[in-house]
C-alpha cells in the first residue's frame, strides 16, 4: 500500500483555445450593437442586406475566377497529354517502320545467302557473317 501512495501520477487539464469564447463575444457584441444602434430598424436591415449582397457578389466573382483558372489548367494539361501521346504514337510508328525495313533487309540477305549457297559459291557463310556483324566487330571465320 505504501508503494501506491508514493507512485507518481499524471494530471490532465484541458484548456479552451479561446476561439469559441471569442466567437460568442463577437456574436453578443454584434447583437448589442444592433439593439443600441442610432439608426432605425429599416435602415439597419437595408444596410445589412447591402452588405450581404456585396459579400455574395464578391464570393461569386472569386468563384468564377477560380473556375476559369481551373478550366485553363485542365485544358493545358489535356494539351500536354495529347502532345505526349502523339509523340509516343510517332515514335512507335517510326520504330515499326524501322523494324519492317530491318526485317526486309535481313530477308533479302538471307535470300542472297541461300542463292549463293545453291549456286555453290564457297564463301556464302562468310558473306552472311560479314553482313550481320557491325563494322567495329570482327566476324568469325568459318571454313566450308
Amino acid at each position: 500500500m505504501a508503494e501506491q501512495k508514493d507512485a507518481p501520477y499524471i494530471v490532465v487539464e484541458r484548456q479552451s483555445s479561446g476561439v469559441s469564447t471569442f466567437l460568442w463575444g463577437a456574436l453578443l457584441g454584434a447583437g448589442l450593437a444592433l439593439l443600441f444602434a442610432p439608426r432605425s430598424g429599416k435602415e439597419t436591415r437595408r444596410e445589412i442586406g447591402e452588405g450581404i449582397r456585396k459579400l455574395r457578389n464578391s464570393a461569386e466573382d472569386t468563384m468564377h475566377k477560380m473556375q476559369k483558372a481551373v478550366t485553363g489548367t485542365i485544358e493545358e494539361l489535356r494539351d500536354q497529354v495529347n502532345e505526349r501521346m502523339e509523340a509516343a504514337r510517332q515514335a512507335m510508328e517510326a520504330g515499326r517502320e524501322a523494324a519492317l525495313r530491318s526485317r526486309a533487309e535481313l530477308e533479302r540477305r538471307v535470300q542472297e545467302a541461300r542463292a549463293a549457297q545453291r549456286s555453290g559459291r564457297p564463301f556464302a557463310a562468310e558473306i552472311i557473317d560479314e553482313e550481320i556483324y557491325t563494322a567495329d566487330e570482327e566476324p568469325e571465320t568459318r571454313e566450308i
